[in-house]
């Protein structure tokens, strides 16, 4: 696969990672029925679990899909390692804290999951938010420069990755090389709106960039045919696999 960087995930399943970013549990569950597990992986959020709490969560799991639990703790250590092990006992694939919580919040997190557990990575910069925003903040620095200062923390600390912007991956691809985990959000179609996303990429791209999970939102939960959608994003990642 000349002139890419596309890495095999450690356990081979679905790189797509469909984000059930509803309102309503109901049709979060509606969807998720309608999703094959063998195709997709599912990210539940902030908004869908504060409304349907870890029932939801469960009844996922228990409908035999691999659950992200994208609720990004960032606290103090003893409070964020209670957290994450709330998050291994509801039987989710994955949980993901923020970076900047420091290295003491990042190493109790991992101290706090099992061997065996879900997989524990944490979120550098939001793909929501540009150098100006960042500035706005006080981080003087670039998107990318504060990403790669925050996966150097992440992977110091033991964890499996990080999310990143599509952006981002080639450069901590790297930096870390294929053992560390890059899920990417804010990817998007050819021709898809941007929404609220600064930092998007296509799936081929990403995939070429180094990503191993593409979060993929909108275009497939606000499709009339989220099925098909699921299919051609699998499509396109094959093409540039098969390179």
């Amino acid at each position: 696969m000349a002139g890419t960087q596309a890495t095999q995930p450690r356990d081979g399943g679905p790189r797509i990672i469909v984000a059930l970013d509803f309102p309503d549990p109901g049709a979060a569950l509606e969807l998720a029925g309608r999703l094959p597990t063998t195709h997709c992986r599912l990210k539940v959020g902030k908004e869908l679990f504060t409304r349907g709490g870890p029932q939801l969560v469960r009844a996922l799991v228990d409908g035999g899909h691999d659950v992200f639990l994208d609720l990004k703790f960032h606290d103090i250590p003893n409070t964020v390692a209670g957290a994450c092990r709330a998050a291994s006992d509801l039987g989710v694939w994955m949980v993901n804290v923020h970076a900047g919580g420091g290295p003491a919040m990042l190493a109790a997190a991992r101290e706090a999951l099992p061997p065996g557990g879900p997989l524990l990575i944490a979120v550098t910069v939001l793909t929501s938010l540009d150098e100006r925003q960042l500035q706005a903040v006080g981080v003087d620095a670039s998107p990318e420069a504060q990403v790669l200062r925050l996966a150097t923390l992440t992977r110091d600390a033991g964890l499996d990755g990080v999310v990143c912007s599509a952006r981002e991956a080639s450069l901590l691809r790297q930096a870390f090389g294929p053992g560390f985990c890059l899920v990417t959000p804010g990817v998007r179609p050819a021709g898809a709106q941007r929404d609220d996303q600064q930092r998007v990429m296509t799936p081929g791209d990403a995939i070429r960039a180094g990503a191993d999970y593409l979060v993929v939102g909108r275009p497939v939960t606000k499709s009339d045919n989220p099925e098909g959608v699921l299919l051609t994003l699998e499509s396109e990642i094959s093409s540039v696999l098969a390179d």
